[in-house]
């Protein structure tokens, strides 16, 4: 699979995320929005960061079922609550992300939600993968 990352050049330059990304060859995975609880079910923490976290890690969990790696990730959808609880912990979300994605920065997209299905969450991640 090639992956081509698409930033127009007369655009100024994204940070933590890359405007398009081009696929070539492989099969599309898409992985249901993943919430910040363990295999059991249950929400690892109030705390916004671990949530996130988890969340990501689950979606890496599909992902490496299917054959991936972080690498083969082409598009994050992420789902918040709180907009600003999302911004205050940003340090400890970046640390929790480059742990788990390295320096792979796949489309993204935020959206702030008045409410997720998981009453507890706080975070719902959706992804989009070619494996």
């Amino acid at each position: 699979m090639k992956q081509t990352v698409i930033n127009p050049a007369d655009w100024a330059a994204p940070k933590g995320y890359s405007n398009g990304v081009l696929v070539e060859g492989g099969s599309l995975l898409f992985v249901a929005g993943q919430v910040g609880w363990d295999r059991d079910c249950r929400i690892v923490s109030d705390d916004f960061a671990k949530q996130f976290a988890q969340a990501l890690d689950n979606v890496l969990h599909i992902v490496e079922s299917a054959g991936g790696q972080a690498t083969s990730i082409t598009r994050l959808l992420i789902f918040v609550i709180d907009k600003r609880e999302y911004v205050a912990g940003l340090k400890e979300i970046g640390i929790a992300y480059r742990a788990l994605m390295g320096r792979h920065y796949p489309a993204m997209t935020l959206v702030e939600v008045s409410a997720l299905l998981e009453d507890s969450a706080k975070v719902e991640i959706e992804a989009m993968a070619v494996v």
